[in-house]
């Protein structure tokens, strides 16, 4: 392409952080160029530089971040790193605009998903409220989520993961970006939208010349998506070519284990006649949505969760899948009475939970623990690392001493995957993957006999997703722990599930073992959602 094509030119970017006791480098030299048109993207592990990278082209870096002297960034024509802050908010937002990678971070709670598409839509455009909320509807039309007009009038903590992520989308697509930065699009969202997101995002880049910065770990979608790859790790730049060129003749060893990695193996089958852990039977959840004005107002109800059924033998894993809003959160937070439900018996180790108060459920809560999908929005961000993992011990009062806390919290750490020097670090400070790496640490802390796991590995690289995958079978062996997975990647479940439940619309609508409903699909719905999962690259 010729040189006016050029959008985005990044030369020898460097970000350092100051931590206790030293600075981090965080980005180390990088350089890439973007042009009209043109999908790039950035891959590595987690903790590689890439979100950071994308923050530093946004210039929102937190305060303890210092750009390198040499950094050098040109968008049309001008060096970012030297505009005031006044003008760079004129361009966020206009000429370049991002995708977080945890959405729920990134809305505001307090305020509707449809005032929150209007404010972005206003801030750059002359128009009045009703003409912004058109266009918001408009946009969430044009992200494909259901029932645009009751979503309009939701606050963010009543939608689900994936389509809070698509909110997101809206708010980045609502003026038309030259740049979009996707920061792990489709992280939150399952196998079947999240082929139609990025073909959106593809559509609009034809549509209106929007050039992309695809941020990912899942290399089928930067095979299928991305014009040019860099391949980062520790900070630096390791590889960039052509996506084609790069897939077929990867040169560095780095890039070629990355393209290796994929999750592998079977679940170890069961022996013998196992105690049910954890049972569920005819488990309703009901929520009432409100449609219309505060004169004309229309009240219906959902069914997320529609008189459901489940048994989990102790050392079992059970997988539990389907699309972002068929109710599989619900039915999971419902089980272990994170939610009530409206009908249903739910039993824990022999003894009814249902109908328990606060107090009558505290002996339970550290026999049962949750790693949520969105790791940030379950972490304290005034809390370090240490706190928030010993917080639990302390109030179960496991553990005879702060020494004896501090050496449980340090083999959690250990048994997650992570460095025990991190102890005094905020959540901030780590990305995403790091983040759900934490909060397994702090699950696994309390020496559970069972764990939810909602999306554990929906923020993790493919080689950190294969050690957490080692990680739960190892725990499993060793302390007969039972598992609810909850996920959209169908690839994880077939390595680590004994049996799946595939959810529709808050109904089952196939169950098995996971071989044979991965093999042999009976449903249209679960053959789709399988054709998804494992044919997206071809």
């Amino acid at each position: 392409m010729e040189q006016t094509d050029m959008i985005l030119e990044a030369r020898n970017v460097a970000v350092t952080f100051k931590v206790e006791g030293g600075t981090v480098e965080a980005v180390k030299d990088v350089s890439f160029a973007l042009r009209k048109g043109e999908t790039i993207a950035i891959v590595g592990e987690s903790g590689s530089g890439k979100s950071v990278t994308a923050r530093a082209v946004m210039r929102l870096l937190s305060r303890r971040a210092t750009m390198g002297r040499g950094s050098y960034i040109n968008l049309g024509g001008q060096d970012i790193l030297k505009l005031p802050e006044r003008e760079m908010r004129k361009l966020r937002g206009s000429r370049v605009s991002m995708i977080f990678q945890e959405p729920m971070t990134s809305l505001n709670p307090v305020y509707t998903v449809g005032s929150q598409i209007a404010e972005v839509i206003r801030i750059h455009n002359k128009i009045s409220k009703a003409e912004a909320m058109a266009k918001a509807l408009a946009l969430l039309e044009e992200v494909q989520i259901p029932d645009p007009e009751a979503r309009l009038k939701q606050y963010p903590h009543q939608l689900s993961g994936g389509q809070r992520q698509r909110v997101m989308i809206a708010i980045a697509l609502a003026n038309r970006p030259d740049i979009l930065i996707a920061d792990e699009p489709t992280t939150a969202l399952d196998v079947t939208v999240q082929a139609q997101i990025l073909n959106l995002i593809k559509d609009l880049k034809t549509k209106y010349g929007m050039a992309v910065i695809l941020i990912t770990h899942d290399l089928t979608v930067v095979r299928q998506f991305a014009d040019r790859v860099y391949v980062m790790q520790h900070g630096e730049v390791k590889e960039h070519n052509t996506t084609a060129a790069l897939f077929a003749r990867p040169q560095h060893p780095y890039t070629q284990r990355l393209l290796a990695s994929d999750p592998k193996g079977t679940a170890k089958p069961l022996e013998g006649d196992l105690p049910v852990v954890l049972s569920g039977k005819n488990v309703r959840v009901t929520y009432t949505l409100k449609k219309g004005g505060l004169f004309s107002a229309i009240y219906t109800d959902l069914q997320a969760v529609d008189g459901l059924s489940l048994e989990l033998k102790r050392g079992e894993t059970l997988g539990l899948v389907g699309e972002s809003g068929s109710g599989k959160t619900t039915f999971g937070q419902a089980l272990i009475r994170l939610l009530n439900p409206h009908e249903g018996e739910i039993t824990f180790d022999g003894t009814r939970i249902d109908g328990l108060k606060r107090d009558g459920l505290r002996p339970f809560r550290s026999r049962m623990q949750i790693v949520f999908q969105d790791p940030f929005s379950s972490m304290n961000p005034r809390m370090n690392i240490r706190q928030i993992i010993e917080e639990g011990l302390i109030v179960n009062q496991i553990g005879k001493t702060d020494a004896d806390r501090l050496d449980r919290v340090q083999k959690a750490l250990e048994d997650a995957g992570l460095p025990t020097n991190i102890l005094n670090r905020f959540p901030h400070e780590f990305s995403g993957g790091q983040r759900q790496r934490v909060a397994i640490a702090r699950a696994i802390a309390m020496e559970p006999e069972f764990i939810l796991l909602d999306e554990p590995t929906s923020a993790l690289d493919l080689s950190v997703q294969a050690q957490i995958i080692e990680l739960l079978r190892k725990l499993q062996r060793e302390r007969g722990l039972s598992y609810l997975f909850i996920s959209h990647d169908l690839k994880v479940v077939r390595a680590l599930c004994h049996r799946v439940i595939v959810m529709q619309n808050g109904k089952i609508v196939e169950q098995g073992p996971v071989a044979d409903v991965l093999n042999n699909p009976k449903t249209d719905y679960t053959k789709r959602l399988v054709r998804a999962a494992f044919e997206i690259a071809a």
